[in-house]
């Protein structure tokens, strides 16, 4: 058995708002574009999926249900056809949490392009946090 494993970062920010109301506003697709639009600047319910327009095309992004271990993980279908898992959880800190996302690099993806990767879902998590602790 042949296995390839591809490099991984793990990203996270810490938010000073409970777990839960970090959760619920994280798994709404609607409130990606405040927080993360390097992802989507608008996603719209079409046909039950959620699609949007981002600086790669249209995508289409669909969240795991939703359950009470702060799993926010979701897929990106990207304008080729290819998808992207992308792991995400929401740990509790306290009376606050911690976002983890865990970035992994792709077949196709120079050094530089993942370094960019990393720094665009590093700007999304501090948008995260900003928009979470200043309402």
């Amino acid at each position: 058995m042949t296995t390839t494993t591809r490099p991984s970062r793990h990203l996270s920010v810490h938010v000073d708002r409970p777990l839960n109301e970090v959760y619920d506003y994280v798994r709404d697709p609607a409130n990606v574009p405040a927080w993360a639009p390097g992802l989507a600047s608008s996603l719209h319910l079409v046909d039950g999926r959620w699609v949007g327009e981002s600086p790669m095309g249209r995508i289409v992004v669909d969240f795991t249900p939703r359950n009470d271990f702060g799993v926010l993980d979701h897929d990106v279908t990207l304008p080729s056809g290819h998808t992207v898992h992308n792991p995400m959880r929401v740990i509790a800190d306290g009376p606050g949490c911690e976002v983890v996302f865990t970035l992994r690099r792709q077949p196709w993806m120079s050094d530089e392009e993942f370094r960019r990767d990393a720094e665009a879902v590093s700007a999304d998590l501090a948008a995260l946090r900003r928009v979470m602790e200043e309402g």
